[in-house]
């Protein structure tokens, strides 16, 4: 990997940075919040949802015209929209306000995940692919360890606003970032076959069985994933109890342990294969999914000890995950391909979280009931992925 491609991965890592804190953040602040704005976890789920259903719907539309543009441009573009909307939840003054700021958020950061990856797919070779979705991967480790952290320090010492204020401000310095480090990526474009038509993307999806089961692959896997994760918190608090000032804790350990975990499931997903290296760290992740799910009292040293693997697990999966549907298409149709994906995973992160919402409920003593229901959905959701993920070919 050369000095160009780092710096690449360096400015990609900082807009992955900052778009994944700005949906972190919300999940940690949940105990917060919910006392704070007087909600319940069914609208704190909507509050989480809005982001991702919108995100989903931008990126569904943007499939239709991405492959004509210049990536870069798409990024900038959907980067600017996106810091509009962070800044806006930094001054929502109230419940309703904040969702409607969540769904401005969304609108462009629909966009921006899927951009990010089909620049790094057109310019890292299948071979290579999953070293350089690793180095990317760094950033939830970075969001984890610093971000995390810090937001929760900033809004127990202020006010829940600061951390998006403090993104906000961050995400100015990336943007400038962008524009120095990252190359006009239009070679899609030159490349492109001319009688391409408008919906042609969800033809191509349609009539390509093995489009359809990468598609099926991401959408199992986020509804498993995130109908567990916005109440992490909440029942570390209230089922633990977990002190709710040590909440930075579990993403402080976590981030730190996947920083050196998610390059080298990268270059080893690239040496041994990605399907089997998926396979692995699905597999694993039963084990803290359960135990997330099930806690009960205990020390802290445990808790720290089964987020921390979870956090392992769950970053190994994705990495190969990533490189193998990234590779279903040629890069003419990759970028409208990847919206579609990044549509979907989106709208079923926002659906899984209401589903973990509708399931659990809130006692009088505040303990969060039937979370281990939610457990069990995870997991035959995960098991199913093991399944969808061997049927899915790399094609480019």
């Amino acid at each position: 990997m050369n000095s160009k491609e780092r710096l690449l991965l360096l400015a990609l890592a900082a807009v992955n940075f900052t778009h994944i804190m700005d949906f972190m953040i919300m999940m940690p602040l949940g105990p917060q919040l919910m006392e704070l704005l007087r909600i319940n976890p069914q609208q704190f789920s909507l509050a989480v949802s809005a982001y991702a259903i919108t995100a989903g719907i931008s990126s569904f539309i943007s499939a239709f015209f991405v492959d004509r543009f210049d990536r870069k441009k798409i990024l900038v573009f959907a980067y600017v929209g996106f810091l509009f909307g962070t800044f806006s939840c930094a001054f929502a003054p109230n419940y309703e306000l904040l969702v409607a700021a969540r769904v401005l958020a969304g609108l462009f950061g629909g966009m921006i995940g899927a951009q990010v990856l089909a620049i790094v797919a057109d310019t890292f070779e299948y071979e290579r692919r999953a070293t350089a979705m690793g180095v990317l991967m760094t950033a939830f480790s970075a969001a984890s360890v610093a971000g995390v952290p810090l937001g929760l320090w900033l809004a127990a010492k202020f006010s829940w606003h600061v951390p998006f204020l403090a993104i906000g401000f961050l995400g100015i310095g990336v943007l400038i970032l962008v524009a120095l480090a990252v190359p006009p990526i239009n070679k899609h474009i030159r490349e492109k076959q001319p009688s391409h038509k408008p919906f042609q993307v969800l033809t191509d999806i349609f009539q390509t069985p093995n489009q359809m089961r990468a598609l099926s692959l991401s959408i199992v896997l986020m509804l498993g994933h995130f109908a567990i994760i916005p109440f992490i918190a909440p029942s570390l608090v209230g089922n633990v109890g977990y002190h709710q000032d040590d909440i930075f804790l579990i993403y402080l350990v976590g981030g730190l342990l996947t920083i050196f975990s998610a390059p080298l499931v990268g270059r080893l997903a690239d040496r041994r294969g990605k399907y089997p290296v998926f396979v692995v760290f699905a597999l694993l992740s039963l084990i803290p999914v359960w135990l997330i799910t099930n806690l009960w009292p205990m020390p802290l040293w445990a808790v720290l000890t089964i987020s921390g693997l979870f956090f392992i697990v769950v970053n190994g999966r994705m990495i190969p995950t990533q490189a193998l549907i990234s590779s279903v298409v040629h890069p003419q149709q990759r970028g409208g391909f990847m919206s579609i994906n990044a549509s979907m995973q989106q709208l079923a992160t926002g659906v899984s979280a209401m589903i973990g919402g509708a399931i659990v409920s809130k006692s009088v003593e505040g303990r969060i009931e039937q979370y281990d229901w939610v457990g069990y959905f995870s997991i035959a959701l995960i098991l199913a992925s093991v399944w969808l993920a061997g049927r899915v070919k790399p094609v480019g």
